[in-house]
């Protein structure tokens, strides 16, 4: 491959430059993903019921922190679109992909709240993958955009009828665990997330079947759902 993966090319204007590019190199590790935040990408993995051979379009993917357990499920039939509007975190993903031999990727450099899903997609089947994906999901993304409505609006055009859709985002700790609030808005504040934008309450106005979970003291919101006919 080269170092390099079908689609690694900006889809229209280039990148906005964000808080993430300095970061990038260095996002795996500052992002607390063992102690806190892999726990609901698990979560929404385990929901969302991928199948063999399912396209998956992972919306912000960032380092393609998904990528290993999506992979494991859809398998090298399978195809995986990133796509991410930071150059920076998709040269992360793309040696990801490149270190683990997975062929399967197709990222694409796009702001998903101002490009068009038309515009996504003529990328996407431009490098071999399908117009729609059978399953699309943002993990930790949705939040940091300030029109996050359009990006989910996207998820859907993007999805098959009957596809699944997918969003894991951050809210106050509830419970008990309210007393880590101050934790959890710092976090949120650092990475530039917007703790009280809620987005999963798209899917659930959306979608059908919403299946619904939580982790870390109702920190972390999943979301599950179908696109309806």
């Amino acid at each position: 491959m080269d170092g390099e993966l079908p689609g690694d090319r900006p889809c229209g204007r280039s990148a906005t430059i964000e808080k993430y590019t300095a970061f990038a190199p260095l996002y795996d590790l500052l992002s607390a993903e063992y102690p806190v935040y892999g726990a609901g990408r698990e979560r929404l993995v385990e929901l969302l019921g991928f199948r063999t051979g399912d396209q998956v379009l992972d919306i912000g993917c960032g380092t393609g922190m998904n990528f290993p357990l999506v992979q494991d499920r859809v398998g090298p039939g399978g195809i995986i679109v990133g796509v991410d509007r930071s150059a920076q975190m998709l040269a992360q993903a793309r040696r990801r992909a490149v270190r683990h031999g997975w062929e399967n990727v197709i990222l694409i450099q796009a702001d998903a709240t101002a490009f068009s899903a038309e515009q996504i997609s003529v990328e996407v089947t431009r490098d071999g993958g399908r117009p729609f994906s059978e399953v699309t999901l943002a993990t930790y993304a949705l939040s940091l955009m300030q029109q996050w409505e359009n990006a989910w609006e996207t998820m859907q055009q993007l999805t098959v009828t009957r596809g699944r859709l997918g969003v894991l985002d951050m809210q106050r700790p509830t419970g008990p665990s309210a007393l880590l609030t101050p934790l959890a808005r710092t976090a949120c504040w650092l990475g530039g997330a917007d703790i009280d934008a809620h987005p999963w309450k798209a899917l659930e106005r959306d979608s059908a079947d919403v299946r619904s979970a939580s982790a870390r003291g109702g920190h972390l919101q999943v979301r599950v759902g179908s696109k309806p006919r």
